[in-house]
C-alpha cells in the first residue's frame, strides 16, 4: 500500500507505465465536475468516479488483475488494510469483476484519506474502503483500475 498526496505522484511513475497513466489521468481531468461513472483510460486501464456515504463497516476486498489508485476528490474516509495472508475468503473471487471479499483474521489497521490524497492498493493488500471517520459523510472518490 502507498498513501500520499497527488502532488508527489511522480515519485511512483517508475513503478509501472500503467500506474503513471493512471496518475496522469487523475491530474488531467476536472474530477469535481465529471459525472459519476466509468471512464476508459486506454485498452488496459479505466476509472470509476463514485459518490457515496461512508459506512460503519464493510468486508475487506482484494483484486488479482488490477492495482487500485483510490483518490479522494471530496470528503474523507478511513480504509482498513492488511496483508492478504491475514484473511479468509467470505465470497469467492469473481473474475469478471476482479474482486473477492474477505474477513480479516488479525488486528485491523486503518488509514485516513482526505481530499488530494490517494492510496495505491496492490493485489497483496486486502483493503476495506469507505469507512466513516467521526460520522457518516458524503464523499466523492475516483478509483483508477491499473492492469497488472
Amino acid at each position: 500500500m502507498i498513501k500520499d498526496d497527488l502532488r508527489r505522484a511522480k515519485v511512483y511513475y517508475s513503478l509501472s507505465e500503467n500506474l503513471k497513466k493512471g496518475f496522469e489521468w487523475i491530474k488531467n481531468n476536472d474530477l469535481k465536475n465529471m459525472p459519476d461513472g466509468r471512464y476508459e483510460i486506454d485498452e488496459n486501464n479505466f476509472a470509476n468516479i463514485q459518490s457515496y456515504i461512508t459506512k460503519d463497516d464493510a468486508p475487506y476486498e482484494a483484486h488479482r488483475d488490477y492495482i487500485d489508485i483510490q483518490y479522494m476528490i471530496e470528503g474523507e474516509e478511513f480504509s482498513g488494510r492488511t496483508d492478504l495472508s491475514n484473511c479468509s475468503v467470505i465470497e469467492e473471487y469473481n473474475k469478471e469483476k476482479d474482486i473477492e471479499f474477505l474477513k480479516c483474521n488479525t488486528k485491523e489497521e486503518f488509514y485516513k484519506i482526505q481530499e488530494r490524497e490517494f492510496f495505491v492498493f496492490f493485489p497483496h493488500d486486502a483493503h476495506k474502503p469507505a469507512i466513516k471517520s467521526d460520522k457518516n459523510k458524503n464523499v466523492r472518490k475516483v478509483i483508477v483500475k491499473i492492469h497488472i
